[in-house]
């Protein structure tokens, strides 16, 4: 290892995209020095990587990034559905859904809402907001090597446009540098899954007269099926900026340079069903949708997140989501080790939470293409699995059947058939509109910063448990009790207790990431023994 090195950090993040950002806000927001590294000028320019779901909004709510987004993404506020047709000038059109959540039942597991936000306009708001929470980002900035012992990471950085050399020590490396991800390579970290499932050329373009085509439906995508010209229409803006994906086979000998704006323009044209609309080709990129799962999530000091550590297909918007969830799982786990309140065996937990889900995810992005035809896309027997649950059941019902966690049946399912959002150790724990010193906020925006224990208003004994075994293990826990006139009021009279599956005599603990660690559905003959046992094993304190 290199004995002279010009910053030390506790974290090292390589890859500036969704992923990695998300990571820097998330350590910021925890109190957690690090550097972010990426090898290109700026943020993502093209648009791609749109949809933000429910729990994903959840994060960014308890981070402080909600409203930016939403602000960010309100030109597309009122685009809902999917659409599929032969054209948009035909009759052969369907809706697969006109709305993202009919009815509003949303409401009754979540603060939060699906939110369509393209990955251009995204990036630049969590730029912003890791920075102000002091985040050392630098773009144009190529991490060239790294190397690894058992208590550190050494990293050659050079920077592109200077020519500037720097070395860097961290304790802790987060590799979001992508699917063909070259410290996932040096780890000799295999993959498995069906591997490439198709292939698209995104054509960014602008038209005045297809809004017109287009008329009053407002939807995410439209897949369109011409056999002569299928693809995916997205609009931008839905005035003038318009995204299409068209399919591309370079297996057949294909190449990109086959794609000229004529081309383009042509298939666009064909697809839509509008032969005379103007068109003006504005850019051009390729991208490969496919199934594959890192066998390891970490190695020694250095943790896969993001598309580092898995490819989904685009259907469902699955792979930026599960990434963004992966840097959160892991953020708070790296905040509680370098705080000195875990152990390093917590760190193993990331890998045993997070490989599972995107194994069960991937498998049903895979699927929903099928089920939705997507353009370009045809499976091949087996591939992406039998259908698992709804869209919403994996997008928030997902569970840790093993890892940080104490009580999880490790014989259940990932993903339930049904939402499932109880309390039950391992799932995401539930949400409950509360009154703080009169604030209206949600259970939910209670966790991020530590550990929460929930108890009854009537009984303290768990809260004065609780504020003993903290400050014997030097460690962060907020409890807090429920009920009328407690910390906590819950709004309508509802019965926290009764949600959260336990009675008024039991507790919740629930960790930074809002995910239920344990709970007691009783009262204990002894809690504060009870509880250190709990917090002990938990955070692998010997």
């Amino acid at each position: 290892m290199n004995e002279n090195v010009d910053l030390r950090v506790p974290v090292l993040i390589v890859g500036g995209s969704l992923v990695g950002l998300s990571a820097s806000l998330f350590l910021g927001r925890l109190g957690i020095e690090h550097l972010l590294v990426e090898k290109h000028r700026s943020t993502s320019t093209h648009p791609r990587g749109r949809g933000n779901n429910v729990r994903t909004m959840e994060i960014f709510r308890t981070a402080g990034a909600e409203q930016g987004i939403r602000e960010a993404a309100e030109v597309l506020a009122d685009n809902h559905g999917i659409l599929q047709a032969g054209s948009l000038t035909g009759d052969d059109q369907k809706w697969l859904f006109k709305e993202i959540d009919p009815g509003g039942g949303l409401a009754r597991f979540s603060p939060a809402g699906w939110c369509l936000c393209s990955q251009n306009d995204l990036e630049p708001v969590l730029v912003k907001l890791a920075r102000e929470q002091g985040g050392d980002l630098r773009f144009s900035t190529e991490m060239q090597s790294f190397d690894q012992n058992g208590s550190e990471v050494d990293a050659a950085l050079k920077n592109r446009e200077t020519g500037e050399h720097i070395s860097v020590r961290a304790d802790y490396l987060i590799a979001a540098d992508g699917p063909r991800s070259p410290i996932r390579e040096q780890l000799h970290i295999d993959r498995t899954g069906p591997g490439d499932l198709f292939h698209n050329v995104s054509i960014t373009f602008r038209s005045r007269q297809l809004a017109d085509v287009v008329g009053d439906r407002r939807f995410i995508v439209c897949y369109l099926t011409n056999p002569a010209a299928d693809g995916a229409l997205l609009p931008v803006d839905n005035r003038t900026e318009w995204v299409f994906h068209a399919p591309w086979q370079p297996q057949l000998g294909e190449t990109l340079e086959d794609f000229t704006d004529e081309r383009c323009a042509e298939h666009i044209r064909t697809a839509v069903g509008a032969a005379d609309i103007d068109i003006e080709i504005t850019g051009k990129a390729p991208w490969h949708a496919a199934e594959r799962v890192a066998e390891r999530y970490a190695s020694g000091r250095v943790f896969l997140a993001g598309d580092s550590a898995h490819e989904m297909s685009p259907t469902g918007a699955f792979g930026s989501n599960t990434g963004i969830q992966d840097a959160h799982n892991l953020a708070w786990k790296l905040a509680t080790v370098l705080r000195g309140e875990a152990g390093p065996g917590l760190l193993d937990t990331y890998e045993a939470e997070r490989l599972p889900v995107a194994q069960a995810t991937s498998a049903r992005a895979s699927a929903r293409s099928s089920e939705h035809s997507h353009p370009g896309y045809a499976a091949a027997p087996g591939v992406g699995g039998g259908k698992q649950g709804g869209m919403l059941t994996v997008a928030l019902g997902y569970r840790y059947v093993r890892g940080a966690v104490l009580g999880a049946d490790p014989q259940q399912p990932v993903v339930p058939q049904g939402m499932q959002l109880n309390g039950r150790p391992g799932s995401r724990a539930p949400h409950l509109w509360v009154r703080q010193a009169g604030d209206r906020k949600s259970t939910l925006d209670l966790y991020e910063r530590t550990l929460v224990l929930l108890t009854d208003g009537e009984d303290v004994t768990w809260r004065r448990a609780a504020a003993r075994v903290a400050a014997r293990l030097s460690l962060q826990l907020q409890a807090y009790g429920i009920g009328p006139g407690a910390d906590l009021e819950p709004e309508n009279g509802a019965d926290w207790a009764e949600i959260h599956g336990t009675t008024p005599e039991g507790a919740v603990l629930v960790r930074p990431d809002g995910f239920v660690a344990w709970r007691s559905t009783g009262s204990a003959a002894d809690a504060e023994a009870t509880l250190h046992e709990v917090l002990t094993t938990l955070l692998h304190r010997t």
